[in-house]
């Protein structure tokens, strides 16, 4: 079945503009969730909205929408007046600059949009693909909806275009921020091993399907066996294993037994030695 779109665009690339539509990346949800009941009768609770002046319950249709402008003061906006708020967006995606597309730190990225063509726009869509996969580079703009106005890159995906709604730079917390005492320097041969331990699981690229949530799928066991009348009980904590030496850590981590020492081999006279070579060439 077909995607629907969850909103337009307009890219403007150059004197180029090219009517787009976005799509959701996300499939729904499909989390497990708890509703809160009454322990009395275990009937569902609703929320309500009590208005703290007066302290009674304020049905929907009373309910305003406001803007604290100081503390405890409001202004009101009306229905019209958060439209023409709205109507500040343009829903144009003006690129900017183009930049490596190895410069794009994920770090920065904060949601996802599938990017197709609208009616007549497909052969500038397809021309600005491919200009970005021929140099390499992503596009970078500024995006107005909702309200909002965002950074965005836009970069070619598959056979089209994907847009990745950036954070601005004062919303990523910076690294300096994270405690971290002086690091000692890595030791050549603990490097060796831990790169044999990384190259034993390296695969040629990520394949996303192989990963479940075991975690929900329990959760959903656990609630099967609740809804069947039986009880609920705590799997036991298994215990953390001993604390070792790194050396040691990755040496296990290989499969080489760093306690054992190898056997001497039992010394055998010739004849015996000949015997046993005759024999494993008869097998």
């Amino acid at each position: 079945m077909p995607a629907r779109s969850i909103g337009t665009a307009t890219i403007s690339f150059g004197l180029v503009s090219i009517p787009s539509k976005l799509y959701t990346t996300n499939e729904g949800a499909d989390d497990i969730s708890f509703h809160m009941l009454h322990d009395a009768d275990g009937a569902r609770l609703k929320q309500q909205y009590i208005c703290m002046k007066c302290e009674q319950v304020v049905d929907r249709e009373h309910t305003v929408r406001g803007y604290e402008h100081a503390i405890g003061q409001y202004i009101v906006l009306s229905a019209d007046e958060l439209k023409a708020l709205d109507a500040i967006a343009t829903q144009t995606v003006s690129l900017e600059e183009f930049v490596p597309a190895h410069a794009l730190d994920p770090l920065y990225i904060e949601k996802n949009y599938y990017v197709g063509p609208d009616k007549g726009a497909e052969r500038a869509y397809k021309l600005l693909a491919d200009a970005m996969i021929e140099t390499g580079l992503v596009g970078v703009a500024s995006y107005s909806a909702r309200g909002k106005q965002s950074i965005v890159a836009l970069r070619p995906f598959r056979n089209g275009l994907i847009m990745h709604q950036l954070r601005y730079a004062h919303e990523v917390k910076p690294w300096s921020e994270v405690p971290l005492p002086d690091l000692p320097e890595t030791k050549p041969a603990e490097l060796a091993l831990a790169k044999q331990i990384i190259q034993r699981t390296a695969q040629d690229m990520f394949r996303p399907e192989k990963f479940k949530d075991e975690v929900q799928a329990r959760m959903r066991e656990l609630i099967a066996k609740k809804i069947d009348g039986k009880e609920i009980t705590m799997s036991p904590v298994t215990p953390a294993g001993a604390v070792i030496d790194l050396m040691s850590a990755l040496k296990a981590s290989l499969g080489t037994d760093t306690t054992r020492k190898p056997k001497a081999e039992k010394s055998r006279t010739p004849s015996a030695t000949r015997t046993r070579r005759r024999a494993e060439a008869t097998r």
